[in-house]
């Protein structure tokens, strides 16, 4: 059906800064468009931290629209353009689009999304699940799977395993047949990252990482380590790695440490940006990424893979919800709801 509105309600990043800069505003909703595209009527997004970083240093695309920050939604179909054929309006979507400049994100009312970026979400999975989901899983799985080439019975390493990437690495190591280890901050934490699978916790505060690790794979080392931090963390974690181990970085690269511990153990380093294939207009890429998006809904709908959302807030509480994961130590995920 054809939608009469011309605007939508969003949420706005007027300027530069933290979460004070977020305000709500009518903003153009841009439908009719492309042959190939969507309308969804948003229910939930999740929040991640590139929203924060986005926030405060500017779009990755420049562009005469208000800028619409989120890249996770949710949602119910409500139109679909003329070369469309297997999406159809009120089916129930999850996808990772927009968000980065150009295109608004999903802290709004509608997203217009590509085809190729939808999954349908199954009845049995909430649409804050939904929303939580697409970007952390397409992090985790070509982190894991397509990057570290992760394999059944090797030695995993996952950094803030609570964490919205983390807690969701963790259950998509155990899936490949992996043991894993997971660093947490805390004895809640701890509890937590056990019930998704994680076979050894290691308390980042009070305890050598590395140390841990090694005395964990009876001195051999970890095969293929996860890394959300980077610098110090990263530059420790080389000194845990074994010989031709796979670190997957999330934040870009660090040298090596004193002891040259990369070099000597002959350990690969991979950097992992998922928004690239949105932000450089890779379509095939993009449409792949779509393809995890949809195999991550069948996991959860399967009881394979589980979306821990936290906190939940409403889409004018942006601002509020934001300002909480800019405090950290968060389990799981921040979604927004729209009525």
């Amino acid at each position: 059906m054809m939608v009469a509105e011309t605007k939508m309600k969003a949420v706005v990043a007027a300027g530069e800064g933290g979460p004070e800069v977020l305000e709500m505003a009518d903003v153009p909703l841009g439908w009719p468009r492309g042959p190939h595209d969507v309308l969804v009527r948003l229910k939930a997004a999740g929040l991640n931290p590139v929203d924060i970083h986005l926030c405060r240093s500017g779009p990755l695309i420049e562009g005469d629209q208000p800028f619409v920050l989120g890249s996770d939604g949710a949602g119910i179909v409500e139109a679909v353009g003329d070369k469309v054929r297997a999406i159809l309006p009120g089916e129930e979507v999850a996808f990772c689009y927009g968000g980065i400049g150009g295109d608004p994100g999903t802290y709004a009312e509608f997203a217009v999304v590509p085809a190729h970026s939808l999954a349908k979400k199954p009845e049995s999975v909430s649409f804050a699940e939904a929303a939580a989901a697409p970007l952390v899983t397409i992090t985790g799985w070509e982190a894991l799977y397509q990057r570290a080439q992760l394999a059944a019975d090797e030695h995993c390493l996952i950094h803030g395993g609570a964490g919205g990437t983390g807690h969701v690495a963790i259950q998509l190591a155990k899936l490949r047949g992996a043991k894993v280890a997971a660093t947490v901050g805390d004895n809640d934490k701890a509890a937590f990252v056990a019930g998704l699978g994680a076979d050894y916790t290691i308390n980042y505060r009070s305890d050598d990482v590395a140390a841990a690790a090694l005395a964990w794979t009876s001195g051999r080392g970890i095969d293929v380590a996860l890394d959300n931090v980077g610098g110090d963390v990263m530059r420790s974690t080389f000194h845990a790695m074994a010989p031709f181990g796979r670190i997957v970085g999330l934040t870009g690269m660090t040298g090596d440490n004193e002891n040259d511990d990369a070099f000597k153990r002959n350990v690969t380093v991979h950097n992992v940006m998922m928004l690239m294939a949105m932000w450089i207009g890779d379509t095939a890429h993009a449409a792949q990424q779509g393809g995890v998006v949809n195999q991550a809904m069948g996991l959860m709908a399967d009881g394979k893979l589980r979306l821990h959302v936290a906190e939940t807030y409403p889409l004018e509480e942006a601002a509020a919800a934001q300002q909480r994961l800019e405090q950290g130590g968060m389990t799981g995920k921040i979604v927004l709801e729209m009525d």
